[in-house]
């Protein structure tokens, strides 16, 4: 598995409106799994990406103080 620095950087790469400092916050599993996304939208309309049966459909995050 890549470290979460790679993991920021090659996201950054496909969406570098995401700031470092919130990417920061996520888990590197998270992070790995959002990197796979955003692969899966380059690639051919007929491949489809299959969101991992373990992770939650919609998640939430309380902004902090």
């Amino acid at each position: 598995m890549q470290t979460q620095a790679t993991l920021i950087d090659s996201i950054r790469t496909h969406n570098p409106t995401a700031p470092v400092e919130w990417l920061k916050t996520f888990s590197d599993d998270a992070l790995q799994i959002y990197l796979e996304h955003l692969l899966s939208r380059q690639a051919p309309k007929s491949i489809g990406w299959v969101r991992p049966g373990d992770t939650p459909a919609l998640t939430m995050r309380t902004a902090a103080a």
